[in-house]
């Protein structure tokens, strides 16, 4: 990847270019003058919730902060046209409808790498694979809910592949179509998708607020269309809730982080592993893993890193890669923030190891790689590795 501006030196340019002081900056965003200057500097991260006061007070997308969309294959910005493409055309599919066993393998293989966050080849399937489900559902003789609930399943693999690639404008289209999808099943599990990523564009876009309204809308709706306990039931309101403890939790709201990580915990009591539906990842281990990643949002790192030396120890076998490698980005957060700086390299190295395409654009961990460096790490062969696939400046 050819290298990008730090969040650091973007804001600092945005800042002069607004006539801004770091006085006059740093009380619009209600953070203090000393944080914004190391973050100017580069000895702090930019978190998401100060991307998003920053990009609020200085008026500009969260993205912009981050300097993204970084900086990679050209291949990439040709696979995201043609997804565009199709994701535009969403009522006119091109494709005929495959025979009922080839497109359900080819939806299974979509959510396999979606979970294994190789967005390069799910980029090359999806374009004509969202035709492909669309033309199915459209059809006379199968437009019924199972081929809506594939085209919901299909939208929420794209959703996934431009909000990791930084497309907000595409991540936006995608969820309105995958809502349009949504609504035409009558399941809804395939709703409860649908909000989850819904929730996600208020939650890259720093609005956590309106986040958490989807969230709890979304739940209010499942409630009433669905009643009893069922694995099904279990996955759409638990995952739901662990959308609401992010939002929550940057939002700096303990209370309702409590209460959606409570809610969560008891819809995972019933499922003895970590199960995959819908795109939706949901159990007890994947609930730790959120309440870690709220430690660190709630500015409590200590317990975070307490958290994160029994999973280092043993990675929980249940979960896919991208979740793995959530995990391995937040336990680095965790250990930058308590400066044990060998072990916050040690985990960026298993983010890498088993989701290098996240963590290759990942903010945090782009973040806390550039930190490192800031903080008299270049020296470091592995980190200097690391920087490089990120594209950060060596």
């Amino acid at each position: 990847m050819e290298s990008t501006p730090a969040p650091g030196e973007n804001i600092a340019v945005l800042r002069k270019a607004r006539g801004l002081g770091q006085a006059r900056l740093a009380r619009l965003a209600g953070i203090s003058v000393s944080y914004l200057s190391k973050i100017e500097v580069g000895t702090r991260p930019v978190t998401p919730p100060v991307a998003a006061a920053l990009a609020k007070a200085i008026h500009v997308p969260t993205q912009r902060i981050y300097g993204q969309p970084f900086l990679g294959v050209s291949e990439q910005a040709d696979l995201l046209h043609d997804l565009r493409g199709a994701v535009r055309r969403y009522t006119l599919p091109k494709e005929d409808v495959p025979a009922p066993a080839r497109l359900a393998a080819d939806v299974a293989r979509a959510m396999e790498l979606r979970a294994e966050t190789n967005y390069l080849a799910l980029l090359g399937m999806l374009p004509k694979l969202l035709g492909q489900v669309t033309a199915t559902a459209l059809s006379s003789a199968a437009g019924e809910a199972g081929a809506w609930t594939q085209v919901v399943d299909v939208y929420g693999c794209a959703y996934a592949a431009a909000h990791r690639l930084a497309r907000p404008d595409l991540a936006d289209m995608i969820v309105s179509r995958q809502t349009w999808a949504a609504r035409q099943t009558w399941n809804p599990e395939a709703e409860v998708a649908a909000a989850w990523n819904e929730a996600g564009t208020y939650q890259s876009a720093g609005q956590y607020d309106d986040g958490l309204a989807i969230v709890d809308r979304a739940v209010v709706a499942y409630e009433n269309a669905s009643g009893g306990s069922s694995p099904a039931r279990a996955v759409s309101l638990g995952s739901l809730h662990l959308r609401g403890i992010v939002l929550a939790s940057r939002y700096k709201d303990k209370q309702a982080t409590a209460a959606h990580l409570q809610r969560a915990k008891r819809h995972a009591e019933g499922i003895p592993d970590d199960v995959l539906w819908h795109n939706l990842t949901f159990g007890p281990e994947n609930t730790a893993l959120y309440e870690l990643a709220a430690h660190i949002e709630l500015g409590k790192p200590n317990q975070a890193a307490d958290m994160a030396g029994p999973l280092l120890d043993r990675p929980p076998a249940t979960l896919t890669p991208n979740r793995l490698g959530r995990m391995f980005i937040d336990i680095a957060r965790a250990r930058l923030d308590t400066k044990d700086y060998a072990g916050t390299e040690e985990a960026l190295e298993r983010a890498f190891l088993v989701a290098p395409q996240m963590t290759e654009v990942h903010p945090m961990a782009r973040e806390v790689i550039r930190v490192l460096f800031v903080l008299h790490q270049r020296a470091r062969p592995k980190l200097m590795v690391m920087a490089r696939r990120t594209g950060l400046p060596t």
